[in-house]
């Protein structure tokens, strides 16, 4: 068996992949938190919402369950339509008009 097909290997890595996601989720939780500007801050939002979506995806992976990607797909929608409201919020102060 090669080691490219080996599955210890690629269990090893969806962890190392989940790790390294979450602990960027933490660094884009402090520029939400001490952003310098409103801007900043929404890309910091819309980086944690990717990375959540990329958990997901590593997540359904590591337990082969399909519906986490189910569940990706939604986060990703929902992050989407937030990152518009957020954005058009900072930059006009009104949402809905």
């Amino acid at each position: 068996m090669s080691e490219a097909t080996d599955p210890a290997v690629f269990e090893t890595a969806v962890r190392a992949a989940l790790i390294l996601v979450s602990g960027l989720c933490v660094l884009c939780s402090y520029r939400v938190i001490r952003g310098p500007t409103n801007p900043d801050r929404v890309v910091a939002l819309d980086a944690i919402a990717t990375n959540v979506v990329a958990i997901a995806v590593l997540f359904a992976i590591h337990t082969d369950r399909g519906l986490f990607i189910t569940v990706s797909l939604v986060l990703a929608i929902i992050g989407f339509i937030a990152t518009v409201a957020v954005a058009k919020f900072v930059t006009e102060g009104e949402v809905i008009e």
